[in-house]
């Protein structure tokens, strides 16, 4: 007879394929959500360099095209930065919501979705939680977030000044 707790499936800190996983081995959970983690940061860092390299080229073309009184609009300018950096943070949280599905932490991606975009955004309710085995994952997500968050205001901010409304000694 086993003592109980002996089995791997009762010991805590480790999933199983029975908490919804497709793997055939044993992982300290931990473990598990830092390489998770840091396959899908790799690939929001990597989907916001291309993201901001399209919105580069993209601004650069718009405003060549819509001038106004003669002269590259600046309006032009910062809106498709704006509009172009929330596109590329909405694939990125999508990313994270999608990942939260594939992993069946939520029911529904609508749930996954709204818990993706809270965290990302490091506003975090709190109405909506993993499962306390997915909190790690959850974490990096927040700090996903919070980085390209700032990387996008930098960014913003470069245009601004550059081409953008807020040129360097012209209102300041």
């Amino acid at each position: 007879m086993k003592p109980a707790g002996s089995t791997l499936e009762s010991r805590p800190g480790l999933i199983s394929r029975k908490e919804g996983l497709s793997c055939n081995f044993y992982l300290p959970r931990m473990v598990l959500n830092l390489l998770i983690g840091t396959v899908i940061i790799s690939l929001t860092v990597l989907v916001h360099t291309f993201g901001l390299i399209a919105i580069t080229h993209a601004m650069g073309y718009l405003v060549a095209r819509f001038r106004m009184h003669g002269r590259r609009s600046r309006i032009v300018a910062m809106i498709s930065v704006v509009m172009g950096l929330f596109a590329v943070m909405t694939t990125e949280v999508w990313l994270w919501a999608g990942l939260y599905r594939l992993l069946n932490i939520f029911v529904d991606f609508e749930t996954a979705l709204y818990f993706s975009t809270i965290t990302f955004a490091t506003v975090g309710y709190g109405d909506v939680v993993p499962a306390h085995g997915w909190r790690m994952l959850a974490a990096l997500e927040g700090v996903n977030g919070f980085l390209l968050i700032g990387w996008s205001t930098a960014y913003l901010i470069a245009a601004g000044t550059r081409i953008g409304p807020f040129k360097a000694g012209e209102h300041f």
